[in-house]
């Protein structure tokens, strides 16, 4: 089969590699859209590499058919549609047992522990079908819709923690695909003012295509003035860092009202230690939290909402290579000039 081999830090290439084989308990996707996320250029750029193996097939976002059912599989067979969750908790640490299995002590995941959807097709392990991580979509939805259900559950997992609600004023910093995301979670959930900070035009263009109610450009304006100025003085309800820039993480914290919510949602370079201003916390009580990855009920919420239109994550896809050009897909999505960048093997 084709497939996108990270040989080494700084090396994808484009090879070809056998089929993946499954056991009777397994099945075989193939991949209809596979996404490129922040997190694999971190990857690449070996700035991650905890559980990421060299030589091995990488990506986590994916979405296709399944091709081929081990006998011992009853839930699913040839021809359905599926996105997957590529996070597998254990089930029995103190973290699975107490409602946080994303940050299970002993997960595992495709495009880490196990290959991933940068090739033509996965094997999906057992386990991963058992614990309800394989979800099922309907026919009618795009696969580049359905590869975008993963990183849509973590921003849902990632907004659980702020409580948002009618009226919120939300400040989020970064319109990537993750930012513009944010902003449509945002919406959906009562936020009556969202103001987004992103130095690239095209950018902040596209979020305001998709509905952000005030555009900063941080380069040109004061971020605080305008965030002070829209809510009489008082700051954000929220502010979501999207971006992992450790510059701005004191930034963040000033423009968000006392007792304000802010999320440093965005993974920051292993090695990056910003220079905190805790008064800025101590003294106006803000929450600050973090978050990983995704729960299982956030990726089924997360394929509703696609399905229903509520959030149409199929519009951020500006770009689509096939696996051959993985090489020009990565560089792409490095350059800041795509929203979302997708493989279609």
């Amino acid at each position: 089969m084709k497939a996108g081999m990270l040989k080494q830090v700084d090396e994808l290439v484009f090879t070809t590699s056998a089929t993946p084989e499954i056991d009777a308990s397994e099945i075989l996707v193939r991949v209809g859209a596979a996404s490129i996320c922040g997190t694999d250029l971190r990857i690449v750029r070996g700035k991650k590499t905890k559980g990421v193996r060299y030589p091995s097939i990488i990506g986590h976002e994916f979405a296709g058919e399944v091709v081929q059912v081990g006998d011992e599989v009853t839930s699913f067979q040839n021809g359905d549609h599926v996105a997957v969750d590529p996070v597998l908790p254990c089930g029995g640490c103190y973290y699975c047992l107490n409602g946080m299995e994303n940050v299970c002590q002993n997960r595992v995941a495709i495009g880490y522990e196990y290959d991933g959807c940068f090739a033509e097709y996965v094997r999906i392990p057992a386990a991963f079908i058992s614990q309800g991580n394989v979800i099922r979509l309907p026919m009618s939805m795009p696969f580049t819709s359905g590869a975008l259900a993963e990183p849509l559950s973590c921003v849902i997992n990632g907004q659980r923690k702020l409580d948002i609600t009618v009226g919120d004023t939300v400040v989020i910093i970064g319109s990537g695909p993750i930012g513009i995301m944010h902003m449509m979670v945002a919406k959906a959930s009562g936020a009556s003012t969202v103001i987004v900070s992103e130095p690239n035009r095209m950018r902040r263009q596209t979020v305001e295509d998709f509905g952000a109610d005030v555009t900063v450009d941080p380069q040109e304006q004061s971020l605080k003035d305008v965030v002070m100025k829209q809510t009489n003085g008082l700051g954000a309800d929220v502010v979501i860092l999207a971006i992992g820039n450790p510059n701005i993480v004191n930034e963040a914290f000033s423009i968000a009202r006392k007792g304000g919510r802010v999320s440093l949602f965005a993974g920051f370079s292993k090695g990056d230690m910003p220079q905190v201003d805790v008064n800025l916390i101590h003294y106006n009580e803000l929450v600050v939290v973090g978050a990983s990855a995704l729960q299982r009920r956030d990726m089924k919420t997360a394929v509703n909402l696609i399905a229903s239109g509520a959030v149409d994550v199929g519009r951020l896809v500006t770009d689509t290579f096939p696996l051959e050009q993985i090489e020009a897909a990565f560089k792409k999505a490095e350059s800041g000039e795509a929203i979302k960048v997708v493989l279609v093997p």
